[in-house]
């Protein structure tokens, strides 16, 4: 079936947003139609009854453009949200925009399963080779919670296991002391949120630091809690962090099992926790592997030599 719909008393560019970035986000709910926009005009192509969909819901963000100033890709999703549909149920919508309007989306099947895991269970691991996307994916639905609210803060934690360094020796604060070890966490950070929104949040504490010893004793509500590289955390640690769990919390914990930097490998508690966790239910756990690397093809022949 074919359909046009025609914008009335309303601008397109405000209702597509820059670089399409709207009318992108409400297409991601549609993904067996054939959407095209040309001018004040939409010309859709597929199934009947999603095309019916399409329209109702269309009008109710035309309605939207109507009555306010200015519409975001957020405006699509409380949309949907309304229907129980903003939760990302097949892993294809746009989880949140970077800084130069880019959407993040999964882009392989296991990053689609840990989206689906983040919206469907509290307590996530997401264990794999480095590249695959993991780390990068968990701030992603971070930082899109904490957007829309859902949660009051993001708090990063990374053992600071590394060659022969300590905290205590490194200079500056706290902060300044952990940032080496957490620059992937930052570098993700500041892809999706605007370097000066960031140092405000980083400020006024709504994203923390949280070294992993300093978790003792704390408990975390409405937070997204990301733990990376926990192949580094010993049995005792694991379960310290994870009892730190409060109430409309997401933990996610990342970890590459073959990357222990422990000086005894076998101290590492992420495989034995998993052991322990596994089937529990609200816990996911999404394994990838070599062939969902994203990074340079390089880095694919790369892990899998070193695998061997």
């Amino acid at each position: 079936m074919k359909k046009t719909l025609k914008l009335e008393a309303v601008d397109p560019v405000k209702v597509y947003g820059a670089g399409n970035k709207i009318l992108d986000e409400f297409r991601s709910y549609f993904p067996s139609l054939k959407i095209v926009a040309r001018g004040d005009e939409l010309f859709l192509d597929g199934p009947e009854e999603d095309i019916e969909r399409f329209s109702s819901k269309f009008d109710e963000l035309l309605s939207r453009a109507r009555r306010k100033m200015n519409l975001t890709p957020y405006d699509v999703e409380e949309l949907f949200a309304a229907d129980g549909e903003g939760e990302i149920p097949d892993g294809e919508s746009i989880i949140v925009y970077t800084r130069d309007g880019k959407p993040i989306r999964a882009r392989n099947r296991n990053q689609q399963e840990m989206v689906k895991a983040y919206f469907r269970d509290d307590l996530i691991f997401a264990l794999g080779p480095a590249g695959t996307g993991k780390t990068y994916i968990a701030i992603a639905l971070a930082v899109r919670a904490l957007k829309n609210r859902e949660i009051k803060r993001i708090i990063l934690t990374r053992p600071a296991v590394e060659a022969g360094e300590r905290l205590g020796f490194l200079p500056g604060d706290l902060r300044e002391k952990l940032d080496p070890y957490l620059q992937p966490l930052y570098d993700a950070l500041e892809d999706m949120i605007p370097l000066k929104k960031l140092r405000e949040y980083l400020d006024e504490g709504t994203i923390q630091i949280a070294p992993l010893a300093y978790m003792r004793g704390r408990t975390l509500d409405r937070a997204c809690v990301i733990l990376d590289e926990a192949q580094n955390t010993m049995l005792p640690q694991l379960k310290m962090f994870l009892t730190r769990m409060g109430c409309n919390a997401k933990f996610i914990v990342t970890g590459d099992e073959s990357q222990v930097d422990l000086p005894v490998k076998d101290d590492s508690g992420l495989t034995k926790g998993i052991s322990l966790l596994e089937g529990i239910k609200g816990i996911s756990i999404i394994r990838f592997t070599s062939a969902d690397i994203v990074r340079h093809p390089l880095v694919t022949r790369i892990v899998r030599a070193f695998d061997k």
